[in-house]
């Protein structure tokens, strides 16, 4: 049996040292740490996950936060580098796939939202991404969603390459990844998002890749733990396939809950 302590959305640059240094004090014990991004900002994310990496295995996705005031090449080759100097870090897209135990294995990628689900052209919703993320700033509203769907797409086929080979040797994979997969898991404040908020908030190239996988291995179980959405909430997708999308608050960090795996 391996205990996995998940967090997501710890948005660890709202807190000041003191109770930052409280919060990595309060780490439950764990044979490792699972983390569905959005630990902090493009300047500081190297740092909190050294911090981490200081309580042993860390596994992680990275999310839209963690290229703020930045870009997502710049933050992927930091982080990159990082891992391979500090050994018990495993940024998953790097990673591939890792046994947990016997019979699990975990896999990842950071994912995005792609702009596939709901309204994307009629939505309102503006989000910060957009002036904060190098690769997201000076688009018009086309040209925005064709990177969404490149940066959804790229993660699709990491989980269409890693996945089919695992599923043939272990019988359950744990998957990480930031944004929410499916339509059904992407909760805020106890209710599904509506079209106006999905298309940024839920990653459909990910989602079709995962229950894919899922349909073609029924006698095998899939577990995905993911964040973004701050809504936490649980969607049974198909009979072999569970998303967990976990809660946050900001300025609030904490343990989503501890999972035994066998």
């Amino acid at each position: 049996m391996t205990r996995i302590a998940w967090l997501t959305d710890v948005h660890l640059n709202f807190l000041r040292p003191a109770p930052r240094e409280a919060f990595f004090a309060s780490l439950p014990e764990a044979d490792a740490l699972v983390i569905t991004g959005d630990i902090g900002e493009s300047h500081d994310v190297a740092d909190h996950l050294r911090s981490f990496a200081a309580r042993g295995p860390v596994f992680f996705v990275l999310g839209n936060h963690d290229f703020y005031h930045g870009s997502i090449a710049g933050v992927r080759a930091e982080v990159r580098e990082l891992c391979r100097e500090v050994p018990s870090l495993y940024w998953m897209p790097d990673a591939g796939v890792v046994p947990l135990t016997d019979s699990t294995y975990i896999v990842g990628h950071d994912g995005w939202g792609d702009g596939r689900l709901g309204d994307y052209h009629g939505s309102p919703v503006r989000l910060n991404d957009w002036r904060l993320i190098d690769e997201l700033t000076g688009l018009n509203n086309d040209g925005r969603l064709a990177k969404l769907n490149a940066l959804g797409d790229e993660a699709a086929d990491h989980f269409r390459a890693v996945l089919p080979g695992a599923l043939s040797q272990f019988e359950h994979v744990v998957v990480l990844t930031h944004v929410p997969p499916f339509r059904e898991a992407c909760w805020h404040e106890g209710k599904v998002s509506d079209d106006n908020w999905l298309p940024h908030f839920a990653c459909k190239a990910v989602g079709d890749a995962l229950r894919e996988a899922m349909i073609a291995a029924p006698d095998r179980r899939m577990t995905v733990l993911c964040g973004h959405t701050h809504g936490a909430g649980e969607a049974d997708v198909l009979p072999n396939l569970r998303v967990l999308t976990g809660g946050a608050v900001y300025g609030k960090p904490c343990v989503q809950r501890v999972i035994e795996v066998e």
